[in-house]
């Protein structure tokens, strides 16, 4: 027998298993021999051990009789329902044969795996395959000599388990009494070093030993949860881990160990999810940072990071947060968002997507502006898939979250100063640094400080269609900005001079907004035209006008067209675009 569980066997011992009925009705008409064996041996005095051990081998010699075929997993619920149903029977004291079933007493249904799980082998069917191997596993220092048995003695009915006065629930209860045990008698680098599945296949048995001598008793769906609560804190983001794989969810805040907010659908909604304690949270924060080289700690007390699948994380931890450790994510979209996704879903309007591909496609400079939440990186990542693929594109960014799907990408991100505190790069050294490596475009995750310094020079000198994002709520007020970050620069010119910069670099400002209705849509498509003194000139090719909201609370609105020729024809012209943006306006 391998040591290790098969995901092709998992795969057809799940396609293979039965009606609930159909293993209830086995379970029943079993009972009576089950209880002439038992009494064979004095059945009152004996043990669950003992008794799930007959009923195991009585199970075995039935179907072999009967011919009748069930895998690993359906002798495992079978052995697990028929001890319940003669326990239940015995508890019940209504009838002195045990073989007098009353009608009142019915097996818990074998629960369906947890959805936290259902990427993973589920440990109930690496607890099904463990208890039929003698093989211990690589890395238990304790191994429990009766594992077969074991596996059908864990599933036990939760109405029997009492949590006190504590108010958590069996599995958290359990959680925190288990958990201690079994970080004792694992080596925990070995087990982080571990596939997910393998360790989920070997913490399971381990976990039933530490149930059994503990006498806690779970049923199977809890123990499933169990085993994923103790695999997603060695291996995962603990308590974050179901939030991660709801796709539901958008962004995860964490405001200290007792409250976690996710945003669905644009609103904010408070969860149930708990930590431990602060250092519970801490523990997943440092988790996070460490697995890009970074560091959290009090001379280090925020910073910007990203999970392994592009979500970006900040974190910021006390003294500087009071309340305990925060931690945002941002998740990673895992489906692409394109113009076209944008406009069937009502973002922008379909004339809007086409001047905005026209825009890209022409190489146009494009600033994205918008605030917190609004979704600049997503509509910065569907104007990049207009990109040529035989050009080079250079990303730069604090964490690296965009997603460019062209063939040439060359990706850059930010890094904090070590220990000495020295070693930091900057946006603006990755700026400078990228003019360097010929980029066609460059595309900045967002302009906050200095950079925008040396972004401007670049679109200024030959890097044409570059990219960038800016914190604004207004068009206006994000060519404001950027002027603003010139002269955070330190550099010392006339703002004339500034605003000529900046209007020889900005083609196109992009204002996107999430509005109250948890929608995000493209209120402003404003071009830059030139300048008249020291004023830049703009004019907007398109606006979003809100009419009111309906019963639901979704507001109503509509997109309208300036009806300006653009001032970019020429250029789209240039690329035999110009039909197409004309009949857009």
């Amino acid at each position: 027998m391998p040591d290790t569980l098969s995901p092709d066997l998992m795969a057809e011992d799940r396609q293979a298993a039965p009606d609930g009925d159909a293993l209830d009705s086995l379970a029943l008409a079993l009972i009576p021999a089950l209880a002439d064996s038992l009494a064979l041996d004095g059945g009152a005095g004996l043990k669950r051990r003992e008794i799930a051990a007959r009923a195991r081998m009585l199970v075995v010699d039935h179907l072999a009789s009967e011919q009748i075929d069930l895998n690993r997993l359906e002798q495992r619920d079978l052995v697990t329902n028929l001890v319940n149903r003669y326990l239940a029977t015995e508890e019940s004291g209504v009838a002195s044969d045990p073989r007098e079933v009353p009608a009142a007493v019915t097996a818990e249904p074998v629960a369906s795996p947890s959805p936290s799980i259902e990427a993973e082998p589920p440990p109930s069917e690496a607890l099904a395959s463990e208890a039929l191997s003698s093989e211990p596993g690589p890395f238990l220092e304790a191994e429990s000599e009766h594992a077969a048995s074991i596996a059908a003695l864990v599933d036990f009915d939760a109405s029997h388990y009492q949590c006190g006065d504590t108010g958590r629930s069996p599995i958290d209860e359990a959680k925190s009494r288990v958990q201690p045990v079994l970080l004792e008698r694992i080596d925990v680098a070995a087990a982080t070093a571990m596939p997910r599945a393998e360790l989920a296949h070997q913490v399971t048995e381990i976990v039933s030993e530490i149930l059994f001598e503990e006498h806690l008793r779970l049923n199977l769906a809890e123990q499933r949860d169990l085993v994923t609560r103790l695999i997603n804190d060695m291996l995962g983001l603990g308590p974050l881990e179901p939030l991660l794989a709801d796709e539901s969810v958008t962004d995860i805040m964490v405001n200290g160990p007792n409250q976690v907010y996710v945003e669905r659908k644009g609103k904010l909604e408070l969860t149930d999810i708990r930590f431990r304690d602060n250092q519970h949270v801490m523990n997943i924060a440092t988790r996070i940072v460490t697995k890009i080289g970074r560091r959290i700690d009090e001379s280090s007390p925020l910073v910007d990071a990203r999970l392994e699948d592009g979500s970006r994380v900040n974190i910021i931890i006390p003294p500087l947060a009071i309340d305990g450790a925060s931690i945002s994510i941002r998740k990673f979209s895992k489906k692409g968002i394109t113009l076209d996704v944008m406009a069937n879903q009502g973002n922008i309007s379909p004339a809007m997507a086409t001047v905005l591909k026209v825009a890209s496609r022409s190489r146009l400079n494009i600033l994205i502006s918008g605030g917190t939440g609004s979704g600049k990186t997503t509509l910065l990542n569907a104007l990049s898939q207009l990109i040529d693929h035989g050009e080079r594109i250079v990303t730069i960014e604090d964490a690296a979250e965009l997603q460019l799907q062209q063939p040439h990408v060359v990706r850059l991100e930010t890094r904090t100063a070590n220990l000495e505190g020295d070693g930091e790069i900057t946006m603006r050294d990755l700026v400078k640094n990228s003019l360097r490596m010929r980029p066609d475009r460059i595309i900045l995750g967002e302009v906050r400080g200095h950079e925008a310094v040396d972004m401007l020079q670049a679109m200024n000198t030959g890097h044409e269609g570059s990219m960038c994002t800016v914190h604004a709520n207004r068009p206006r007020e994000a060519l404001t900005r950027l002027e603003n970050m010139i002269g955070m620069a330190g550099i010392n010119l006339p703002s004339k001079a500034v605003r000529t910069q900046i209007t020889a670099a900005i083609d196109l400002i992009v204002q996107i907004s999430r509005m109250r209705d948890g929608m995000r849509r493209v209120t402003s498509v404003t071009e830059v035209t030139g300048m008249e003194d020291d004023v830049i000139v703009t004019q907007e090719l398109f606006n979003y006008e809100f009419e009111g909201e309906d019963s639901a609370g979704k507001l109503q609105g509509s997109f309208k067209s300036g009806g300006l020729r653009p001032h970019f024809t020429q250029k789209a012209e240039y690329f035999g675009l110009d039909k197409a943006l004309l009949g857009a306006v």
